[in-house]
């Protein structure tokens, strides 16, 4: 310390004799004087103004040594100017970074001094302005100069690893050399002066595995085949110095922690050479039988291992897979076991890596193989059925107590235990069968319904009597038979039509037949007709694929005469014992087109004219309701316009008329006299034929009535007309309707509704046939009626 005192006084001394101190010169000392005194004139005249002069004095930088430990304050240099006499009437000052923290002035001597130990790596150099100023004035003798202060550096930082400690990987069995990471120092000493930050590397522990580079801090392997299995993990302590090594330098140090990396290397390998494991036989297939193991002294995916089965006994019951996590070998099983047939299994295995490095195969085969042998484990198992599944059949109409089958179950342990059979009820609500323990025999015990349930399915227990908790179940299925029990019956429709116009031997209807039972090989049904009933119209014709056909065996269908037949089909299925049905078919006679086409099949459409459209027989309608507005209106208009009566005689015959709305026998039933022989003549030839009872006071007068009586009538209504008109009474209009009488002569005759019932029987209707083919049907109606008329009196005679 005394030494760096000293020579830090010495180098003071040198920069404040030779740097520090202002320049004198001849040149300046006059330019000087010559300031001084226009100074001092100018302080005499007292004048303000300060000119610009040249300056007598300069400086530009000084120099101060960093961390000063003295105890007097650190001289840094002087200022001095050419105007100071040495009358101490110039005063210096100083401003800017640290004036009078760090830095003072004596203000008579111009003497600067830090007042304090400074850090050159917390602040290098300052900035400062300086001036002269006149004591006695107070102004400025020259403009203020600017100057800076240096810090200067001394070695007082050592070297610092700023990333430190480090860690580094290199691979396993790496030749010299092998780069494994680079370590930087830095030092916060001033680089520009000195050595004080000149860095030298050196490895102070990690010999003789790793060596460094002195001047670029490269860390590099400096031993061969170092084995990670042998040792992984490494440390190395590096030393930086300053001053390039030399002594008094100042260092530091950091520690890198080097990892081998794992390669392929080392080859799996068991630790034995035989595994014997043991299995149950009842394990099931996928189950696990034990592991086996193949150690690999590398790590992650170098020591992933492979096995597997070498081909031979045990490949088809065995299969061996790696747990991901432990890389054991797991054997699985393929197939079930049976101790009773085989007792124990030997194979080999093989283990190998996966992940091969080629710089390592000169080293040998990865791989190594083991014996296997598995010993199978004998197990009390529960009886075995002799199939998965039963099934049987039984007649539905099978008796009570009846067998329909067995099933059969044992033991194929060593113990030979004998089994016992049971139903499991507990599925089965219908109780229909019973088993026998011993033997498992099945046996009917209700009554059985192939209607009702077509299919049984129970579910057998056999139970070990050596162990009843070991079972086993098995279903069976009972399918029931169907036995004939019920006849075909016709199927709809049960009505149909027959045309009018049919010919001999015409199908008019095919009919088919359904039966509930369900014979095993289908249906099969025969169509008759009764051999005890006459079919004197209609036959059944058998197709012989259990359809049938209604044929007629005549022409010439009338409705007149017959509007329907019934048919009686009889129907026989194919069973034993054959069941047969009767069903009645109604075939109506309709009236038809020549194509075949129904048009009606009414007793009321006879009087229509044939072959009429729907539309035609609307627009008919229409016309003939117009005309019966059109005859009522006229009807209106005419009463209105009488004035003269048709009856001259009070006592009317209105109660005759009223006497209609009787719901008794109409004209049969009244007492009065029969208005239709006023209107009609003709009707007197057949009153004593139409009436039973006579009005009163009429019998004599009836009997005078002839057929050409019509003008006493004419007379007598003359005479009535005339005696009204005289006495003022209005004519009966309502109870003589005489505007409906045409006389005796019209070719049109009679429309009034009370003489429409009248027909003459004379009259020829034939005629209706030559108005052609649509008044065909009309005209053979009243040819009928006139045959009928005929015929009667015949068979009246004939009895």
């Amino acid at each position: 310390m005394f030494t760096r005192n000293c020579l830090l006084l010495f180098l003071c001394c040198l920069l404040d004799k030779s740097f520090m101190a202002p320049l004198h010169s001849p040149s300046h000392s006059r330019m000087g004087k010559e300031h001084h005194k226009s100074v001092a004139g100018l302080r005499r005249h007292g004048v303000s103004g300060v000119q610009r002069v040249k300056r007598g004095w300069v400086w530009n930088q000084f120099f101060v040594l960093e961390e000063y430990m003295g105890s007097d304050p650190q001289y840094v240099g002087k200022l001095h100017t050419d105007l100071d006499r040495g009358d101490s009437m110039v005063k210096y000052t100083l401003s800017g970074e640290g004036a009078g923290s760090i830095f003072t002035i004596e203000p008579t001597t111009g003497d600067i001094h830090a007042l304090r130990s400074l850090d050159r790596e917390a602040k290098s150099y300052y900035t400062l302005r300086a001036q002269a100023v006149d004591m006695r004035t107070g102004r400025p003798l020259e403009p203020e100069s600017e100057f800076v202060i240096k810090v200067q550096d001394i070695n007082d930082n050592e070297p610092k690893f700023l990333e430190g400690p480090y860690k580094a990987t290199v691979p396993e069995m790496s030749p010299v050399g092998t780069y494994v990471t680079q370590v930087t120092a830095s030092d916060a000493d001033d680089p520009t002066y000195g050595n004080s930050a000149r860095i030298v590397y050196s490895i102070i522990h990690g010999q003789p595995y790793f060596s460094v580079d002195s001047k670029t801090g490269v860390i590099r392997t400096a031993l061969p085949n170092m084995d990670r299995e042998v040792k992984e993990v490494y440390q190395a302590l590096i030393q930086a110095k300053d001053m390039g090594g030399q002594l008094g330098g100042l260092a530091g140090t950091t520690t890198i922690n080097i990892t081998l990396s794992d390669v392929n290397d080392n080859p799996p390998r068991f630790s034995k050479s035989i595994f014997h494991l043991r299995v149950p036989e009842s394990s099931p297939v996928g189950a696990a039988v034990g592991a086996i193991k193949a150690h690999d002294l590398d790590a992650g995916k170098n020591a992933e291992v492979k096995y597997s089965i070498v081909p031979g006994d045990g490949s088809t019951t065995f299969d061996i897979i790696t747990d991901e996590e432990s890389q054991d070998g797991v054997v699985i099983l393929k197939k079930g076991l049976d101790y009773e047939t085989r007792k124990s299994y030997s194979f080999r295995v093989e283990a190998c890596n996966l992940q091969l490095d080629q710089n390592f195969l000169h080293l040998g085969p990865f791989k190594d193989v083991a014996m296997v042998k598995v010993n199978v484990l004998d197990v009390d198992e529960p009886p075995v059925f002799s199939k998965s599944s039963y099934s049987m059949e039984a007649y539905e109409d099978t008796p009570l107590g009846v067998v329909i089958g067995a099933v059969r179950a044992q033991d194929l342990d060593t113990s030979k235990s004998a089994v016992r059979y049971t139903i499991d009820w507990n599925k089965d609500t219908e109780h229909f069968f019973e088993i026998d323990p011993k033997d498992g025999i099945l046996t009917v015990v209700e009554f059985l319904d192939r209607e009702t349930t077509a299919q049984h399915n129970i579910t057998i227990v056999a139970r070990k009597v050596s162990n009843p908790l070991l079972f086993s179940k098995v279903t069976v299925t009972i399918n029931v038979l169907d036995v004939n029990e019920f006849p075909p019956e016709l199927v709809v429709p049960h009505e149909t039509f027959v045309c009018e116009n049919a010919k001999v031997g015409q199908v008019i209807q095919v009919v088919s037949a359904l039966d509930r039972d369900h014979p095993a090989m289908g249906q099969r049904f025969y169509f008759k007709t009764l051999r005890d009933v006459s079919q004197r119209n209609f036959t059944i014709r058998d197709y012989g694929n259990n359809t049938a056909s209604v044929v007629t065996r005549r022409a010439g269908f009338r409705r007149q005469l017959q509007k329907q037949y019934l048919v009686l089909v009889l129907v026989e299925d194919g069973g034993y014992p054959a069941k047969s049905s009767t069903g009645t078919l109604t075939v109506r006679v309709c009236a038809c087109q020549p194509d075949g086409t129904l048009l009606s099949c009414s007793a009321e459409a006879v009087f229509l004219p044939v072959g009429l459209s729907t539309g035609a027989l609307i627009a008919i309608l229409l016309c003939v309701i117009i005309l019966l507005v059109m005859v009522v209106l006229y009807m209106g208009v005419r009463r209105h316009k009488k004035k003269e009566a048709l009856m001259s005689s009070k006592e009317d015959i209105r109660d005759n008329v009223i006497h209609y709305d009787d719901e008794g026998g109409g004209e049969e039933d009244t007492h009065a006299f029969d208005m239709g022989t006023l209107r009609n003549p003709k009707s007197m030839r057949e009153a004593a034929l139409r009436r039973d009872v006579k009005p009163e006071g009429s019998s004599a007068s009836e009997g005078t009535f002839s057929t050409d009586g019509s003008k006493d009538i004419r007379a007598f209504i003359h005479q009535r007309l005339q005696e009204n008109h005289v006495s003022g009474t209005a004519p009966p209009y309502d109870s003589l309707a005489t505007f409906a009488y045409e006389g005796d002569g019209s070719v049109a005759e009679s429309l009034s509704s009370i003489e429409s019932w009248v027909v003459d029987p004379e009259d020829d209707f034939k005629r209706i046939s030559d108005w052609g083919p649509r008044f065909k049907t009309l005209a053979g109606i009243f040819v009928e009626k006139e045959t009928k008329a005929n015929e009667a009196p015949e068979n009246k005679d004939c009895h």
